[in-house]
C-alpha cells in the first residue's frame, strides 16, 4: 500500500512528542528529497556508552545520510566507522547490556559483523551473530525491554540465541509488535498491537503507544526513527529520564 506522506509526518510528530514527554531533548536533522528513507535514522549508527559506530548501510541509496548523522553524533561520542566491503544497518543491531546481537540479513554482511566485533570486544562487549529470514531487520523480530528482558516474535526468529534472557513473546496475531522502543522509565510501542503491549505492561513497565501505521508500510516501527543517546555511564533501567538526555530524529 502507498504511504500517506502527510499522515506519516503527523505520526512522526507524535513519536517526537512521546520522546519529549519522557524527558528527552530531540534534535531534528536536515534531509533532502534524495534521502527518502532518512526518517529511519536508527539504521545509520549504533550508540554505545563508549562510542558511536557509524554504519555503512546495505542500501546504496541510504549512504548519503551518513555524513549528517556522523556530524551530529560527534558532539556526543567518539566515532568509529564501518568500512567497505562491510555493510550493516542499525536495525540489525540489538544491544542488551554487554551483549550485542547482530542479524545477518540482506542489509548486514559478515564483514561488517567482524568489524563490529573488533571495535567492541576490547570494550567488554560480546558480539553474537544471529540469522534472520522472514523480516528485513533483526529488530523487526526482537527488541530489548531492559538489559535482561526481550520482546520477541518466535515466528521470525528462534529464541535459542537468547536463552540467557527473560523472553516476552508477542501475541501471534500481532507479528510486528516485537519492535518496541526502550527508554529510561517507559517503553514506546505501536498502538496497533494492544495485546502485546498488555503483556509488556503486565511485567511492570509503563507502556506508551503511538500510531505508526504509515511507517509500518515500509516495515518501519518505533525504534527506527530515533537514535537514543543517554549520558555516558547512565542506565536506561533507572527510574526516570532527565532533560540532559538527547534523542536524534530525522524527519
Amino acid at each position: 500500500m502507498p504511504i500517506d506522506v502527510a499522515r506519516a509526518r503527523a505520526q512522526h510528530h507524535l513519536l517526537t512528542g512521546a520522546l519529549t514527554d519522557a524527558g528527552y531533548r530531540v534534535e531534528q536533522l536536515d534531509s533532502t528529497g534524495e534521502m527518502p528513507d532518512s526518517v529511519f535514522v536508527e539504521d545509520i549508527a549504533v550508540v554505545f556508552d563508549e562510542l558511536a559506530v557509524v554504519t555503512r548501510p546495505g542500501a546504496v541509496s541510504r549512504r548519503a545520510e551518513v555524513a549528517a548523522v556522523a556530524d551530529a553524533l560527534a558532539a556526543y561520542r567518539p566515532l568509529a566507522f564501518i568500512r567497505e566491503p562491510g555493510t550493516i544497518d542499525g536495525g540489525d543491531v540489538l544491544v542488551a547490556g554487554k551483549q550485542v546481537f547482530i542479524g545477518r540479513s540482506t542489509r548486514t554482511n559478515a564483514d561488517a559483523i567482524a568489524q563490529m566485533r573488533r571495535l567492541l570486544s576490547p570494550l567488554g562487549y560480546v558480539v553474537c551473530e544471529v540469522t534472520i529470514a522472514d523480516c528485513l531487520h533483526l529488530k523487526s523480530a526482537v527488541t530489548a525491554i531492559d538489559q535482561q528482558t526481550l520482546l520477541l516474535n518466535p515466528a521470525w526468529i528462534g529464541a535459542a540465541a537468547f536463552r540467557d534472557f527473560d523472553i516476552i513473546t508477542v501475541d501471534d496475531r500481532e507479528p510486528h509488535a516485537a519492535n518496541a522502543l526502550r527508554l529510561r522509565d517507559r517503553v514506546i510501542m505501536a498502538s496497533a498491537y494492544p495485546r502485546s503491549a498488555s503483556r509488556v505492561a503486565a511485567r511492570g513497565w509503563q507502556v506508551v503507544t503511538v500510531d505508526a501505521s504509515e511507517l509500518a508500510k515500509a516495515e518501519g516501527a518505533v525504534t527506527c526513527c530515533s537514535l537514543i543517546i543517554e549520558p555516558q555511564g547512565a542506565t536506561r533501567d533507572s527510574p526516570a529520564a532527565s532533560n540532559q538526555e538527547a534523542s536524534q530524529a530525522d524527519g
